[in-house]
């Protein structure tokens, strides 16, 4: 059970962005990223290689005006750099350890639906929503000699101890080291934030500058949160955004690489293939009436995959999209909000579409798959088709669990599998549906509740293999039934001898959502709030 801690927070922030653009770089003033100085208080053994000291320097008049925070390498190659939203847009970095920066990604902004005004005592009012103070700035090429860790979705208990890994300024020199705080998790803020109980690193505690830091499982050495404030009244309290709104904020703006370095919920990969060869069963060559009856396991997943389907038949989401081919970087990307309604899918440009969609349009490629309703049509499919032959081979462990597996065949004959070509020729559309064989694979728990499907389509024509997994995993929402939904989806297919694919990831599943207000000053006691501010600060220091 998690603590809700009622806290005051006074931060900041500027500018307007979302998690779907990418803004422009500032050129103005002399930004680096600082090296690290001698001093070892306290120090981390083994994330001074994943995390690191952001610092903007500007002369102003006779002095020098340094902006602070910290980053750290999100995937395990350090293209990509993590820190908070208002670090970012207090900065004005054109490179981080003498690598270019492409793009810059922000996951929220003063248009969101939930930003609040957020003040402290060194910059200005920012306006946007606490629980998604994150960016990542992509580079031009990886930083060399640093790597990323893993991160835990693991639901955090109260007392579970942690290490959190900053670069907080200390006295008026831009030189910072690496600290490690040790700490202990207290519970959630009523803004969505995890708060901790830590302890000094020697004789200095953690402050401005600090913004960015990693907090990281001490048992595991796993990235839970990203720190991003303290208790303003001098508690040695810290807070930080969850692990999961970074999830959601990295597979809006790239899907693939947040399939390549988060955990599933679940355990089971997204990317997974399947474990055993195709399915091949001898045709019965007699009707439905005269099979033989089917045994009680594969009964039970039909029904579980119906009510699956049935759960999904109304719900609203963003789906996000990548394509590429081969072994290559993703060559597009998309997300749309996609509304479900009795079973029909409609999409919207996200985050701000006015126009209602049949279909995801195709990328501006000259060959691209786009993946239909797997997502949903897997599971009626097993639930529903009786003519679907479905046997329950061995079960394996992943990740030290038990997932029970079930193979399915459909012939053609059966009429159970159905694939689309669309030709777009610019001034028209053309497109065939064919009837065809198919196979997978269907992985469950232990209590036959459906974590991922897979299917296989025998093509002849000029796209041959294509193949669909799709991952579920359970919401759990306060006051609500946990409940399957569609966590990823994966599409490939094979045109001239090269891999064509799509990479999706569902989030944002407002309808299921429980909005939560913020409450006055008061804590849970009637006692005065915690008042909190940013890690970050304008530092002047003369010429």
């Amino acid at each position: 059970m998690k603590l809700l801690l009622v806290l005051g927070i006074a931060l900041l922030q500027t500018e307007v962005t979302n998690a779907q653009s990418s803004a422009t770089l500032p050129q103005e003033g002399m930004p680096y990223v600082s090296p690290a100085s001698s001093a070892s208080s306290s120090k981390s053994t083994g994330f001074d290689k994943t995390v690191f000291p952001i610092t903007d320097l500007k002369f102003v008049g006779l002095g020098l005006d340094a902006k602070m925070g910290t980053g750290f390498c999100l995937d395990p190659e350090c293209r990509y750099i993590g820190t908070n939203y208002h670090v970012a847009m207090m900065t004005h970095l054109r490179n981080i350890k003498g690598q270019r920066i492409v793009k810059r990604y922000l996951a929220t902004g003063p248009m969101d639906e939930n930003a609040t005004v957020n003040d402290g005592p060194y910059t200005g009012p920012m306006k946007y929503t606490l629980s998604k103070d994150l960016a990542i700035f992509e580079l031009g090429h990886s930083v060399p000699e640093y790597r990323g860790v893993e991160f835990s979705l693991e639901e955090l208990e109260t007392g579970q101890e942690v290490d959190i890994y900053a670069y907080p300024k200390e006295g008026i020199n831009p030189f910072r080291s690496l600290l490690r705080f040790h700490g202990k998790f207290e519970g959630e803020t009523s803004t969505g934030l995890l708060a901790f109980d830590y302890t000094l690193s020697g004789d200095k505690a953690i402050r401005p500058g600090a913004s960015g830091g990693v907090v990281v499982d001490s048992k595991t050495g796993r990235i839970v949160g990203i720190l991003n404030a303290v208790a303003h009244n001098g508690e040695a309290v810290a807070l930080a955004v969850p692990v999961q709104s970074l999830v959601d904020f990295v597979s809006k703006v790239q899907p693939s690489l947040g399939q390549r370095i988060f955990p599933t919920p679940t355990g089971v990969p997204s990317n997974s293939a399947d474990l055993y060869p195709k399915l091949v069963l001898p045709s019965s060559g007699v009707g439905l009436q005269h099979r033989p009856e089917e045994s009680s396991e594969i009964k039970l997943l039909r029904m579980k995959a119906q009510l699956l389907a049935d759960s999904m038949r109304d719900l609203i989401a963003v789906q996000s999209f990548t394509w590429g081919s081969g072994n290559k970087q993703p060559a597009a990307l998309a997300a749309y909000e996609v509304r479900v309604v009795d079973g029909y899918q409609r999409f919207r440009k996200y985050p701000d579409g006015k126009t209602e969609l049949e279909e995801v349009p195709l990328p501006f490629l000259n060959n691209a798959i786009i993946p239909a309703k797997e997502w949903s049509e897997l599971p009626n499919m097993v639930g529903a088709e009786l003519g679907l032959k479905i046997r329950h081979t061995a079960d394996v462990l992943i990740n030290e669990r038990l997932i029970k597996v079930f193979q399915y065949q459909g012939d053609q004959e059966d009429h159970v599998c159905r694939f689309e070509t669309i030709m777009d020729f610019g001034f028209f559309v053309a497109s065939k549906a064919i009837t065809i064989g198919c196979y997978g694979e269907v992985w469950t728990d232990e209590n036959t509740n459906i974590l991922r499907m897979s299917e296989h389509y025998e093509l002849s024509g000029r796209w041959t293999e294509y193949q669909a997994v799709v991952t579920y995993s359970w919401l759990r929402r306060k006051d609500e039934a946990p409940r399957l939904i569609p966590l990823t989806i994966s599409t490939q297919a094979n045109l001239n001898k090269r891999v064509y694919w799509c990479h999706g990831r569902f989030t944002d599943y407002k309808e299921f959502a429980s909005r939560v207000r913020i409450l006055s000053g008061k804590s849970v006691d009637g006692s005065p709030a915690v008042t909190l501010t940013k890690l970050d600060e304008r530092v002047v220091k003369p010429q």
